[in-house]
Parts: structure tokens; sequence; C-alpha cells
């Protein structure tokens, strides 16, 4: 079923009512831009046909079908691309009990959420973004003295770990479950503890309601996001099939399309590099890592590794140095990376995608938890775009805020929430953070998309100047996104 915001340019004159100009037999056709600031400099009027940008000029004049929008010198900028979030963790996050910092702090605040949630449509309790700053580590014995009386299952907020009370246990027949994540006792007993487990869980939960997608897209389009890259690894078929019934407006790049599957086909849905996590809980040895890289590379595909840690990172630049980069060798997040392996991921030619935002987030914790000597290298920025190694922000939503004006201005600032500094010298400028925003999912931290004659209508209009926006990243300067010629409503 397309939805309402589908980008065929009937779908787009009804789905957001009639334009002032628009009479009884006279549909919306195109879009007129009118006195918008393009490129940081120049006022003028920019028109879109159908789902592309097709004549830039400052005389240009509406046609009868154009619907007319009135910039007054708000820049106008090609529409922002995360490059790694989790789009169906975000819908679940967003129906879940917070049960992590800032809003739940210590045991009684836990225990407060958990007693007061209401169960969903299955009678479970979901709980997200727990960490051990709360109460500690979490197991079956100590959630049951949390809340008992219905299953309840708590996702740490790395997203690597799921918690799950004698309840939950019990439902999952979590004591005869076969999966390597199902962490046990000395003799054998679940502790209700389970490492990156997330599809052996799921298939152990009763159906709920279906994801919806179309919301979460109408939130990201108020940020002013109109592409996405989802790092979920090892997608089903019935994920991608959604994805291809246009369950959400923006485009959408595929990390986690299977080796062996089909790609996708539909016009805003596409294959990326092939995801492949290298888990802190549990590395796999060089030889291992070695042949999936070299497996993804002889069916056409890039990899996207996800590293955290610095030996992850360590392992990764070993394997590559004895299968090779392939263009498009991507690193995921690389939360530490020591100043003596910029140089070898610049020689290798690899990509970072990374996350300042967490600094704003949790940069806290990362002061209070990670060594001393460690702090330097967390969520590098500017020294690896100095040494030539392109580099692409994002959010890890739901893991990381959405925001991209928080993770710009986490980005240039580094502060965390109680205002101290992590690594400053990693700093990057507001125009360098929102560029890495507007390249290409294809050539991440590369050439950056602009406003021109021909190139796809994926467009972000600001109430402001670009030089206002980035002097105090914002999402409120965003004023109207559009995908493929089609307005998106908040």
């Amino acid at each position: 079923m397309r939805r309402p915001w589908a980008p065929t340019r009937a779908r787009c004159s009804g789905a957001w009512g009639s334009p002032s100009h628009e009479s009884a037999d006279t549909r919306v056709s195109g879009l007129l831009f009118r006195d918008a600031e393009i490129g940081g400099r120049r006022r003028t009027n920019v028109r879109v046909a159908g789902e592309r940008i097709s004549e830039i000029g400052a005389h240009l004049a509406p046609a009868a079908t154009d619907e007319v929008i009135e910039c007054r010198g708000g820049a106008l900028i090609p529409g922002l691309w995360d490059h790694h979030l989790h789009l169906h963790a975000l819908w679940a996050w967003r129906r879940s009990v917070l049960c992590g910092p800032p809003e739940v702090e210590g045991w009684d605040a836990l225990s407060a959420k958990l007693r007061s949630a209401v169960p969903d449509e299955t009678g479970w309790v979901r709980g997200v973004g727990y960490v051990e700053s709360v109460a500690g580590d979490l197991d079956a014995t100590r959630l049951d003295s949390l809340r008992a009386d219905v299953p309840v299952r708590i996702q740490h907020r790395s997203g690597a770990l799921w918690m799950l009370n004698s309840a939950a246990a019990h439902e999952t027949s979590l004591a005869s479950g076969h999966h390597s994540g199902i962490e046990r006792s000395s003799d054998g007993t679940p502790t209700g503890r389970l490492w990156r487990a997330d599809d052996w869980l799921r298939a152990c939960l009763p159906a709920g309601a279906a994801t919806d997608l179309y919301t979460i897209g109408r939130e990201l389009a108020r940020y002013g996001i109109t592409g996405v890259t989802d790092a979920t690894p090892d997608l089903n078929t019935d994920t991608i099939a959604a994805f291809e019934n246009d369950a959400v407006p923006q485009r959408v790049h595929l990390l986690g399309v299977p080796l062996a599957a089909a790609p996708p086909c539909h016009p805003r849905v596409t294959t990326g590099p092939y995801k492949i996590v290298l888990a802190d809980s549990g590395l796999p040895s060089l030889d291992d890592l070695t042949g999936r890289i070299t497996d993804a590379h002889e069916r056409g595909r890039a990899v996207a590794v996800h590293c955290v840690t610095r030996e992850a990172l360590l392992l990764l630049l070993a394997a590559l140095g004895e299968t090779g980069v392939r263009d498009g060798d991507r690193i995921e997040h690389a939360a530490l990376v020591p100043a003596e392996s910029i140089g070898e991921l610049a020689r290798l030619g690899l990509r970072v995608v990374t996350q300042p935002g967490f600094i704003a987030d949790r940069g806290d914790d990362f002061l209070r938890n990670v060594p001393t000597f460690d702090h330097g290298d967390l969520y590098r920025c500017r020294r690896l775009s100095d040494a030539g190694v392109p580099v692409a922000l994002s959010s890890d939503a739901p893991y990381g805020p959405l925001d991209p004006w928080t993770v710009i201005d986490s980005a240039v600032h580094r502060r965390t929430n109680s205002g101290a500094i992590v690594n400053g010298d990693e700093a990057i400028t507001a125009r360098a953070a929102l560029l890495s925003y507007l390249t290409s999912p294809d050539d991440l931290g590369g050439r950056t998309r602009g406003i021109r004659a021909g190139a796809a209508a994926d467009l972000v209009l600001l109430h402001v100047p670009l030089a206002e926006a980035l002097h105090s990243p914002d999402a409120e300067a965003v004023h109207r996104t559009v995908i493929a010629g089609c307005p998106i409503e908040p």
C-alpha cells in the first residue's frame, strides 16, 4: 500500500491540501521556492518539477501549476542524510519505558518506573536505555525484585544486552534456549542476560503491534532528514519488503541485506556495504573475520564494520591488511581510535561513520568509566579528517540522539551534560559537520550534494540564512522538508 506522501505528483498535490492558487481543474505539479538563499550566499528562485530541481534563476515566475513557497532569504539546502541509525529499533524505543539517565537515576527511581509501567498489547513491559550507573548489573533475580508480576525485558543502552526477569525467562523458554548469547551461571542456569541475541529473542516473543515507520518518517522529516542508512545487521525478507512498500518517505540505504539476498527493487531503497558486528562481548578470530570480509568483497559488497573498542579496531585493521580494502569499506562508530592508528586508516582508504552526539548524551559516563588515557581517542573527528580519512556523522538512533542539529552542535563543542569538554582538540566547525550530513551514502564524507538543476529534489528549507543556522545549530531552524519533490508535513 502506497503511503499518502509517496512521490507521485498526483499524490503530492492531494496529500498536503490545496494552495491558494489551485482551482478545481488545476492541480499542483511543481514547487517554486521564491527568494531562497542557496550556497550560503546568493538569493534566488528554485523550481522543482516532478522529483528533480528543474531551474534556478532570480527571475523565475510561477507556473499555473506551481505551489509557491516564500523563503524570505531562508537557506535552501540539500536534505540531510543520517548515515547510521536503526529504524525499527527507533519505533520500538518510542513505545518503551525509559530506564536510564537522565530521566531515571538510582534503584528507587527505576523501581517506581517499572512498577508504574503499563504492559503493552502482548502483556510485556519493554524497557530501554539502561546503564549500570542506575542500579548496577541486572539479572533475572534483581529484576524480579523490581517487578515480577508480568514479563519484563530491559535493553542496555548499548543495544548489545537484554535483561529478562523470571516471568520473561519462562515465557521465552530461556532454560532450554540454544544461543551463544544466553548467559548462564556455573551450574548452567540462565542468568536472564542475553548478549546480542535480538533475533533469537524476537522469535520467542508474542506478536505485537505492526511497526509504524510512517510516524518515524515524519519525525525524521521534522529534522530535515531526507535519507537514512539503516545499520541493522542481518535483515530478513519481511523487513526488507516493508522498506520497499513505502514504509517511510525517506530514501533508505540498507547495510543489513544478506550477502545471498536479491537487492531491493524500489527506486528509493538501496543496498549498502555488508554490516559486520565486532561485538565487544566476544570478538571473532582473525581467520573468521578475514573470511567474512573476503566473502563480502567477492560478492561485490564493501563492508561496514561495527567497532567500538580499541581491540575491535586493531583486529579489523589486521584483517583488512590481509584481505585488502574495497572502495566503500567503512568503520561504524570508531568510538576509540588510537592516535597511532589514524595513519593506517588513511593509508588503507577507509571511511569512518561516527557519532559525536554521544558526547552530549553520555559524555559524563565516558569521563567517569573510560580510562583516562583513552579520553583523547573518543569519537575523533578533526584529526581523522586532517589525515585524509573521510568522516561522516550520524545518530545511531535510538541509542544516540536522533536530532542531527544536536549532533552538529556536539561535534563543535564536544560538551557533556555537566559542561565538561571531551577531547576538545577533535572539534570541527559547524559547517564541516553539516557538510558530512550532505554527502551521499555511496560517497560518505566525500563530495557534498548541492542545489543545482537536475539534482534530486530532496530539500530542506530553513527559516534563517545558513550562517545563522550554523551559529546556533537547532532543529527549530527547519521550516520545510521535501523528498523527491513532495513536501512532508510534520
